[in-house]
C-alpha cells in the first residue's frame, strides 16, 4: 500500500522555494486511497486538506524579510516573526536576508580555506582587472564590493541575476573612474579617491535600474602595472620616493633655518630700535641741558662764562694721568717759563748718547 509519505513530508517544508502539494496531487492521492478500499478515506482526505492549509504557516528570521506573492505577483512584505499565507499554488513567500553584507570579488577569485585576499589563495581574472588609465597606461586593478539588500521587492523582481548586475555595474564604474585617473595616482595616493568615486558611481547605476541594493564599500585589493612592465614601474616608483625624500629633507632644512633667521632679524631690529631710542633720548637731554644753560647765560653772561670756564678746567684737570702745577699770579710774573723734562725724549740727544 503506497501512502505517498514523501509528498506528505514535503508539505511541512519551510525553506524558500519549497513546493507543497497542489490540488492535483491531493486529488491523485485521494483517488489512490479510494482505490485501496480502506475505510475512513474521507478522514484521510480531510487530514490532507488540513495539512495543505497548515503549509501556509511560515516564520521570518530576524535577518530576513518575507516577500509574499500571489500567483507570482508581489502582494505584501512581512517582518520577522510567524506569519501565514495561502498555500501554494495560490501564494508563496520569499525570504531574502536583508542584513547580510554580501561580498563580490572583481579581478580575482579567492579559494582555499580562507576567503580573505591577503590570507587565502586567489587566482587572477585579467579580463576583469586590466583597465586603461587616463594617461593611456594599462593597470591591473583588483577590488572588492560590499553591499546589502536595500529594497527586497526591487531586488527580487526587477533583476533576474542580482549578483551579476552588481558585478557588471561595479566593473563599468571602476573602468570609468580609472579612465579619468593618471596612473601615478592610481598606484600611490589616489586610491581612496578612486574607492569613493567608484562606490558612488556604482550606487548611481544600480539605483537607475532599481536593483534595490545599497553599496557599502569599495576596497582596492591590488593595483599594479602589468607583469611585463612591472620592473620599469618599480624604478619610477623608486624615483618618486627619492623625490619625496629630497623634498622632505629640504622642507626640514627650511623649517630649521627660517626660524633662526627670523630670530636673528628680530634681535637686530630690536638692537637698532634700542640704539635709535638711546640716541634720541641723549640728544633730547643734551638739547634740554643746553637750553637750560643758555637761559642762565642770558640772565648773567659774565657769571655764566666764568662758571663754564671753571667747570671745563675742573673736568680737564680731574682726569687721571694729568700732571698739574698751580701758581699764583705773582709767582707767574716772577718765575721763568717752566719746562718739564720728566720723561721727555729728544731725538738729537738720543742719537749722540748712542754714539758715545
Amino acid at each position: 500500500m503506497n501512502w505517498d509519505w514523501d509528498k506528505l513530508s514535503q508539505q511541512r517544508q519551510r525553506n524558500t522555494g519549497s513546493k507543497p502539494p497542489g490540488m492535483d496531487d491531493i486529488n491523485k492521492t485521494f483517488k489512490k486511497f479510494r482505490g485501496t478500499g480502506l475505510p475512513g478515506g474521507k478522514f484521510i482526505f480531510l487530514g490532507l486538506i488540513i495539512l495543505w492549509l497548515l503549509s501556509g504557516i511560515y516564520i521570518v528570521e530576524p535577518d530576513e524579510v518575507g516577500v509574499v506573492t500571489r500567483f507570482g505577483k508581489y502582494l505584501t512584505t512581512t517582518q520577522p516573526g510567524p506569519h501565514y499565507h495561502l498555500p501554494v499554488p495560490i501564494e508563496a513567500v520569499l525570504r531574502p536576508k536583508v542584513t547580510t553584507v554580501r561580498r563580490l570579488e572583481i579581478g580575482f577569485r579567492s579559494y582555499g580555506s580562507s576567503r580573505s585576499f591577503t590570507q587565502g589563495k586567489s587566482r587572477n581574472v585579467p579580463e576583469e582587472s586590466l583597465m586603461l588609465t587616463g594617461d593611456e597606461n594599462i593597470v591591473d586593478v583588483q577590488f572588492i564590493v560590499q553591499y546589502k539588500i536595500k529594497d527586497p521587492v526591487n531586488y527580487l523582481f526587477n533583476v533576474s541575476n542580482q549578483e551579476r548586475a552588481v558585478q557588471d555595474a561595479a566593473e563599468a564604474a571602476m573602468r570609468e573612474v580609472i579612465g579619468k585617473t593618471r596612473i601615478e595616482l592610481a598606484l600611490t595616493t589616489g586610491k581612496l579617491m578612486i574607492q569613493n568615486q567608484t562606490r558612488d558611481l556604482i550606487q548611481s547605476i544600480l539605483d537607475s535600474y532599481k536593483v534595490g541594493v545599497n553599496v557599502l564599500a569599495v576596497q582596492l585589493q591590488n593595483v599594479h602595472p602589468p607583469n611585463e612592465v612591472v620592473d620599469v614601474f618599480k624604478d619610477v616608483a623608486s624615483a618618486r620616493e627619492d623625490k619625496s625624500r629630497f623634498i622632505n629633507e629640504a622642507e626640514a632644512y627650511r623649517n630649521d633655518i627660517l626660524p633662526k633667521a627670523r630670530g636673528q632679524a628680530a634681535v637686530i631690529l630690536n638692537q637698532a630700535e634700542a640704539y635709535k631710542q638711546t640716541k634720541i633720548r641723549t640728544a633730547e637731554g643734551d638739547a634740554a641741558r643746553f637750553m637750560s644753560v643758555y637761559k642762565e647765560y642770558v640772565k648773567a653772561k659774565d657769571v655764566t662764562v666764568k662758571r663754564l670756564y671753571l667747570e671745563t678746567m675742573e673736568n680737564i684737570l680731574s682726569r687721571p694721568g694729568v700732571r698739574k702745577t698751580i701758581l699764583s699770579d705773582d709767582a707767574m710774573n716772577k718765575a721763568l717759563p717752566l719746562l718739564s723734562l720728566d720723561g721727555a725724549k729728544f731725538p738729537g740727544l738720543e742719537k749722540k748718547s748712542a754714539k758715545k
